[in-house]
């Protein structure tokens, strides 16, 4: 059977989506969620002898629409065909709602679709897409504010002393306890390490704009959601008033276009955050690069360094991507290849074919919910 284009179409055999359950390490939280326990979603395609391998971090009830609808409209297209692949999924869920589940489900598909069309052609993904840097920047991210003083500050020293040369520590919980404890942050990485605060959307913008001033005395140059993703108004005053050197972030809940756009409209950001594992894939976070390539805005990719590292080595504007303690532990435990920064830099690793990862069947076992 012939493609549309008159090449031999690669049919897509199977496709199958399974949920793992991995407690963490220690109690966490953030400004306005706690969790002991976080999920991976994966998803195996087979196609050309080939299996290529695609994952989200989203409630398991992700996998009854993976397996329930999106398999079906996958299964039996062409391998090589992964824009219009991504066309029919986003079709096929327009009365369920594209935010939140739909989008995450769509991404662990396309992101596999990726990843098989990779390996099918015998390249690493970066190759495919087309290298624009040969690594890409970390930042070591976790410092939850479950942690005391003695926790915080040895997680934030230790990426320090492994070469990373910026950290992000969570706020917002007590906000009245945070300028003591990005204090003690500054303290254990030193002078000249960056450090980076997330308030998760919990601060009232006065709460925002006096914190601020107050983290600019300890050198934070990065703030992270001071409000709700959701105040555009609100992004835009921190952005407008903060302390100069202090970078207003937001993105990470954006599953489709018209999300990102509005907030780079409302010019409510110094850096576009997105993630590959929420925003419906590889497809929709390189349409996300686009955009901000045309606004001339850097843009940061959202934990899942695993995902992350070859698209972010082929799209221009990016600046770096979050190595977040719980990915990286979940990562390194269940996938073979999963990457260590080297001098705060992930290299893809150019001899393996696709996204450079296998999942280890044997050792996630215990986790399948």
């Amino acid at each position: 059977m012939k493609s549309h284009i008159g090449r031999p179409k690669i049919k897509i055999e199977s496709l199958r989506a399974s949920a793992y359950r991995i407690p963490t390490d220690f109690p966490e939280s953030d400004g306005t969620l706690e969790w002991e326990a976080t999920t991976l979603v994966l998803v195996e395609v087979l196609g050309g002898d080939q299996t290529g391998i695609g994952y989200t971090y989203a409630d398991a009830a992700t996998c009854t629409l993976i397996n329930g609808l999106l398999a079906g409209i996958i299964q039996g297209q062409d391998a090589m065909a992964t824009s219009r692949n991504w066309l029919a999924m986003v079709r096929a869920i327009r009365n369920l709602g594209r935010p939140g589940i739909s989008s995450m489900a769509i991404a662990a598909v396309d992101n596999a679709l990726w990843d098989l069309k990779a390996r099918i052609l015998g390249l690493p993904l970066v190759a495919l897409l087309g290298a624009a840097r040969d690594s890409v920047a970390v930042y070591g991210s976790g410092g939850f504010t479950s942690y005391d003083k003695d926790r915080l500050q040895k997680q934030l020293s230790g990426w320090v002393e492994t070469g990373i040369p910026r950290v992000k520590m969570k706020v917002g919980r007590e906000p009245h306890k945070d300028p003591d404890r990005v204090a003690w942050a500054r303290e254990a990485i030193g002078s000249n390490a960056e450090l980076f605060v997330d308030a998760n959307g919990a601060y009232t913008r006065k709460q925002a704009l006096e914190l601020a001033d107050r983290f600019r005395d300890v050198k934070v140059s990065w703030f992270e959601e001071p409000v709700s993703s959701d105040d555009l108004e609100g992004l835009k005053l921190l952005r407008d008033r903060a302390p100069a050197g202090m970078a207003i972030a937001a993105g990470e809940y954006g599953y489709d276009l018209p999300y990102f756009e509005r907030m780079l409209e409302a010019g409510a950001v110094d850096v576009l955050q997105a993630d590959a594992t929420r925003c419906a894939g590889i497809t929709g976070f390189i349409q996300v690069a686009a955009l901000c390539e045309a606004r001339s805005l850097p843009l940061s990719a959202h934990c899942g360094p695993s995902m992350h590292v070859h698209p972010c080595c082929a799209a221009r504007p990016v600046c770096h991507i979050e190595y977040f303690h719980d990915h990286v532990r979940i990562e390194h435990l269940l996938f073979d290849g999963a990457l260590t920064p080297l001098n705060g830099r992930l290299q893809p690793d150019l001899s393996r074919p696709g996204i450079g990862i296998e999942f280890k069947h044997s050792d996630a076992e215990p986790y399948l919910i």
